[in-house]
């Protein structure tokens, strides 16, 4: 699956893309992308590999989910005027479109369409597969795999439940009244110590 993603995307992206094709292409890619998560969560033996792959994808997502509701938050909307308006609306809704999670907003929310309730969505909804706390307890129970294959435990463990517990309990009131930007500046920050650290107590420094 990896190998054939490889190759119809090399091939799909070896020149520019036209305007026309682009949500022909987008749709290609999601569905390689699809395939290659389908084929590893349905067939890969859930040894420390897996684990390996499966931290850094839930890093990787964490990050982008932050970093699109950063961009929101400052380049998205022209004006501070517009904050509430059919504008800002829109453009919240195109947050969640970009990380596939519009239906599954509505099918809990229906009609209610606000910042607060969309970023509560997007960083604390545990049930919600791109949301940081979704992403965090992922990474939680895969490190708590490897100190079991590996039977001893390392600073990273320590370091992943030092994030849970800064911000996953608590409300999103408390979020925004701190600042959305500094919550998500400082999120940005601890998943790349985190990754850091990963990368140190297991090693992948020496393989380069």
């Amino acid at each position: 699956a990896t190998n054939e993603c490889w190759l119809i995307l090399q091939k799909l992206l070896e020149a520019p893309v036209p305007e026309e094709n682009l949500p022909a292409t987008l749709a290609t890619i999601r569905q390689q992308g699809a395939l290659v998560r389908g084929a590893t969560v349905g067939t890969m033996l859930r040894n420390d590999g897996y684990n390996f792959l499966r931290l850094g994808q839930f890093i990787e997502r964490a990050d982008n989910t932050a970093r699109i509701l950063d961009v929101k938050y400052y380049l998205l909307l022209p004006s501070v005027a517009l904050v509430g308006s059919r504008l800002d609306i829109v453009q919240w809704e195109t947050i969640l479109r970009s990380v596939s999670a519009q239906r599954s907003y509505r099918w809990l929310n229906g009609s209610d369409i606000s910042p607060i309730s969309i970023a509560n969505y997007l960083i604390l909804h545990r049930q919600m597969p791109r949301s940081l706390a979704f992403c965090y307890s992922k990474i939680a129970d895969n490190l708590r795999h490897l100190e079991m294959d590996y039977g001893q435990r390392a600073a990273s463990h320590e370091l992943v439940e030092e994030i849970c517990d800064s911000f996953i309990d608590q409300p999103i009131e408390r979020i925004f009244e701190q600042g959305l930007h500094e919550f998500i500046t400082s999120s940005l920050a601890d998943n790349l110590s985190l990754a850091a650290q990963i990368e140190s107590d297991y090693n992948f420094l020496d393989i380069a």
